[in-house]
């Protein structure tokens, strides 16, 4: 494939690059910090780190940086070390993402004015090591500098033509990739969803139904990097408005949905079977059939149905 083929892919994309700076609150260890110790020698083993600050203060920067990946991987798909997503959902990420830099840079604030008297919190709670932390600490500045919260949006547009151009071939393979890594990382989703959700249950709330939903939303918004991104959609949809409309999910129901969060966390068979949907082979047929999947389902699909009107991908007024 190339980007001649393929050429409204980029043009419906934006590339989201997220540029996050966390102080790790830690100093090489010295043999300095242990003159009263025999070490092994350097060839033999290394000396590790030390923490000059308590780790607890740092980890609002941690959860703040999961949130933006875990918005960015909602809607959007790997791509060029960030993410790929569609460009009508552009102006809500960047808004999302505007929300979380404001409470990371005030969570930023609020460490740098504390910063020197968390430290010495720090020194006279591990008594017995004051010196060792004490000769490796930094100044707030310095700490500051370290501490940062970023994204840039791109539009990545088809190089100019030039022949036998690695930047092309290149660009052109991370394109054709694309499709492959998004069913990479429903097959992710579906595992943890697995695990979470549906293992050992045989009764779930509608709670349970969210991954789904998440799922049918990323691949309706990306369907058009891949042809059969848009059968499994449809499949996910057809499972979830087949469900009663309230109530606890049990019985029959509960079996379909646990057969194609199966299906979902296995990328090769689901590549098949989204294969025979756009061949013809009906959703409600593929869903009956997986009724007894499990996670580690590896079975191919069965003979085709009678060929009808190949899926379209349609709104059906889930959520």
């Amino acid at each position: 494939m190339n980007l001649k083929t393929k050429p409204k892919v980029l043009e419906c994309l934006l590339a989201v690059n997220l540029d996050v700076h966390i102080w790790s609150a830690r100093r090489k260890l010295s043999p300095d910090d242990f003159t009263h110790a025999e070490l092994p020698p350097e060839g033999l083993a290394s000396l590790g780190s030390k923490k000059i600050c308590d780790p607890k203060e740092l980890k609002i920067f941690g959860t703040l940086k999961s949130r933006a990946v875990s918005l960015l991987s909602k809607s959007g798909v790997r791509f060029l070390g960030g993410w790929a997503i569609p460009e009508g959902k552009a102006p809500d990420m960047i808004h999302q993402l505007e929300i979380i830099a404001k409470e990371f840079i005030k969570a930023k604030n609020d460490f740098i004015s504390r910063y020197d008297k968390t430290v010495a919190e720090w020194i006279k709670g591990n008594p017995g090591w004051e010196s060792i932390i004490a000769s490796s600490t930094v100044s707030a500045d310095y700490v500051a500098k370290r501490i940062d919260f970023n994204w840039q949006v791109f539009k990545v547009v088809n190089p100019p033509e030039i022949k036998d151009s690695k930047v092309n071939k290149g660009l052109s393979g991370e394109v054709a990739k694309l499709g492959n890594t998004l069913f990479d990382e429903v097959a992710k989703q579906a595992q943890d969803t697995w695990k979470r959700s549906y293992l050992g249950k045989t009764e779930i709330t509608r709670k349970a139904l969210s991954p789904l939903k998440q799922l049918h939303s990323k691949l309706t918004d990306l369907s058009f990097i891949e042809p059969k991104v848009a059968p499994v959609a449809l499949l996910i949809a057809t499972a979830v408005t087949s469900l009663p409309k309230r109530g606890a999910i049990t019985g029959n129901s509960l079996l379909r949905l646990k057969g194609l969060v199966s299906l979902l966390s296995d990328t090769e068979a689901l590549l098949n079977y989204a294969k025979e949907m756009m061949d013809g082979r009906d959703q409600e047929n593929v869903l009956d059939s997986l009724m007894s999947s499990a996670p580690s389902r590896k079975t191919k699909p069965k003979t085709k149905e009678p060929v009808t009107d190949k899926p379209k991908l349609v709104s059906l007024g889930l959520w």
